[in-house]
């Protein structure tokens, strides 16, 4: 699964993509964001508020109780505010 993170959720995880291979339990964003956020560090904090958090799963907004799979690209990022 690649995951690829946007503006401050970048700076806090100290990465801007990568790669991972969450355990069989995860099924949803919600519980893809929570094992991210045990990775501790820098992904705790990213994910300490999610009020805050948006998603795209390849490339469509989605809601924490959509599903995801292996093969998957999920986008964090903080809201998008136009203008």
């Amino acid at each position: 699964m690649k995951i690829v993170y946007f503006a401050w959720m970048r700076e806090k995880a100290g990465v801007g993509e990568e790669e991972v291979t969450p355990p069989p339990e995860v099924k949803d964003v919600r519980g893809l964001i929570d094992w991210l956020k045990g990775r501790g560090g820098g992904y705790a904090e990213a994910f300490a508020d999610l009020s805050v958090v948006r998603v795209a799963v390849n490339q469509e907004y989605v809601t924490l109780d959509h599903p995801v799979a292996e093969e998957d690209e999920v986008a964090l990022f903080p809201p998008v505010t136009g203008g």
